[in-house]
């Protein structure tokens, strides 16, 4: 399947927004979003400015698929929030959008050093996707990311190095430098 990414224009992409974040469930994140809250973030510029870009994950036919998210921008250590909609799933859109993304952030800002993002420990199919892109498990915090249920789950963060990125290798951090352990 080919997909395409198309940045968000408000007013323009406003409505489409609401309408994606509102449409579903998120399982992955804080639960669904508010409508009027969400359009006034996008009327505001939270979606596309200095700090944020947004892009629409495109399918071969124009639906939206997906958004991507990118944040800090102009911090040396941008991160990204990923949505792929319910029915696209499954079919390697993440691993293609955090592929493009990567790839987008190294190239347009040539001051990013590195990447971050972060899920939950069960979202299995995120963490897969971040290995595969080249991301390497940097932090696990415990019971740091709360569910609309009340749950609380851990939180696992991974990053990139541009060093990594370029040459094409995975630099693992070094777990066992405790000392005295």
């Amino acid at each position: 399947m080919q997909i395409d990414f198309s940045r968000f224009s408000e007013p323009a992409d406003t409505e489409g927004l609401v309408e994606f974040l509102t449409g579903e469930e998120w399982p992955f994140h804080a639960g669904i979003p508010d409508a009027e809250a969400t359009r006034k973030r996008a009327v505001d510029g939270l979606y596309d400015n200095e700090e944020s870009r947004t892009f629409w994950i495109l399918t071969d036919d124009g639906r939206r698929a997906g958004l991507v998210r990118l944040q800090d921008l102009t911090d040396d250590t941008p991160m990204f929030d990923l949505r792929v909609a319910k029915a696209w799933r499954g079919r390697g859109l993440g691993t293609a959008a955090v592929s493009w993304l990567t790839s987008y952030l190294f190239k347009e800002f040539p001051e990013i050093t590195r990447i971050e993002g972060s899920t939950r420990q069960d979202n299995r199919a995120m963490r897969a996707v971040f290995r595969k892109c080249g991301y390497v498990k940097e932090s696990h915090y415990r019971e740091a990311w709360p569910s609309p249920d009340g749950t609380c789950h851990d939180s696992i963060g991974y990053a990139i190095l541009r060093r990594d990125w370029v040459s094409g290798t995975v630099t693992v951090p070094d777990w066992n430098d405790e000392p005295g352990v």
